[in-house]
């Protein structure tokens, strides 16, 4: 379904104030979607690390065998967090008594009983998880419902002509405050000291079967079109059109075969949310004089472009944060309609959600 579009003149000049949807600033996930919760180099055999899913805390753990486990962070049998505790081949032991679960959350083993002694009934809650693009993934919701719903696609992933550069993000915001600047390309200015894109024109806003995409006409230059590749000089100025696509509950963004973001959101809590995003660069040099580069240029990527952006956006949304905990019934306004579309999906998401959960209770 077409919203808007371009046949006539930039949405930019036809854009209309309207109210915030205010209730999505208080809205929960749906999880039955997949999350990306860590990067798989973050834990290698014999590991464990606890992780956050929208007030879940989870235990995820990789046997020395390379099983990989994903279960609720509380033992049991004493409520002591798992995510506390030590791998013992494949199982995850509870640091406190030494409690063994598998990756199924059954208790397999408790090291003071002997062998023949009946184990109890001891069942931590587990979730469907898995390893792609260099991410671990977890599936909250209905575990019945895993296997239909796919992940993110990543064809640059393993494509040689495509330089990755992994970025993180941690946010003490609403993750709907976060996925709104993710779609804001109007923000440019916040960007101006480091001569980002400039004069954007939203030209295209479509609703694609339960995805929100926009197409914004930009203007860059600066170094950034130089690193591009759209001048040879750092004066020169293009203009380009970058889509940036909202498909629940993760973002891609491509910029007319230079560069593809993928964003994969991780909502944390009521005020707080991560981001694992990988950042895909059509370099102007051959693979084989970038491999050897990699190892100088992807910290110098990171560390002098990336974060330098990435923190200038999170003063801005935990800014909003703060404003909205503060008077959470404070009106204001916005003009950029493809934000009204992704907030009216993140609602719809929601209460599609809870609607599941009242016909599961009830009666039939």
């Amino acid at each position: 379904m077409v919203l808007a579009s371009n046949n006539n003149r930039p949405l930019t000049a036809q854009l209309r104030v309207q109210d915030v949807q205010i209730a999505v600033r208080e809205v929960g996930i749906n999880p039955n979607h997949w999350y990306a919760v860590a990067w798989s180099d973050s834990l290698p055999p014999g590991t464990v690390k606890g992780v956050e899913i929208w007030r879940e805390k989870i235990a995820l753990y990789r046997g020395t065998d390379g099983t990989l486990g994903a279960i609720a962070d509380a033992c049991p049998h004493k409520n002591v967090e798992l995510s506390r505790g030590k791998v013992m081949g494949s199982h995850l032991a509870c640091r406190y008594h030494g409690w063994e679960f598998d990756a199924t959350g059954q208790c397999q083993r408790i090291p003071y009983l002997p062998p023949e002694q009946k184990l109890p009934c001891a069942q931590a809650r587990s979730y469907p998880i898995q390893e792609r693009y260099g991410l671990l993934w977890i599936f909250p919701g209905d575990p019945a419902l895993a296997e239909q719903m796919p992940l993110p696609e990543m064809p640059e992933y393993d494509d040689p002509g495509w330089f990755a550069v992994p970025v993180n993000g941690h946010f003490q915001a609403h993750f709907s405050i976060c996925n709104e600047n993710a779609m804001d390309v109007f923000h440019g200015f916040l960007h101006e000291d480091m001569q980002g894109w400039f004069d954007p024109q939203l030209t295209d806003l479509r609703d694609e079967g339960g995805a929100i995409a926009a197409d914004y006409r930009v203007s860059y230059g600066g170094p950034i079109a130089k690193l591009l590749g759209f001048t040879d000089r750092a004066s020169g100025v293009t203009t380009k059109t970058i889509t940036v696509q909202y498909r629940y509950p993760h973002y891609h963004s491509s910029l007319e075969g230079v560069s593809s973001l993928y964003l994969m959101r991780l909502p944390v809590g009521p005020t707080e949310s991560r981001s694992f995003a990988i950042f895909f660069l059509k370099l102007a040099l051959p693979p084989w004089v970038t491999v050897p580069l990699r190892r100088w240029l992807l910290p110098l990527l990171q560390r002098q472009f990336f974060e330098r952006f990435l923190v200038q956006d999170q003063e801005m949304m935990e800014s909003e944060q703060r404003a909205y905990l503060a008077n959470a019934q404070r009106r204001y306004v916005e003009i950029n309609p493809a934000i009204i579309a992704v907030q009216r999906l993140m609602v719809r998401q929601y209460q599609q959600y809870q609607a599941t959960l009242g016909e599961k209770a009830s009666p039939h």
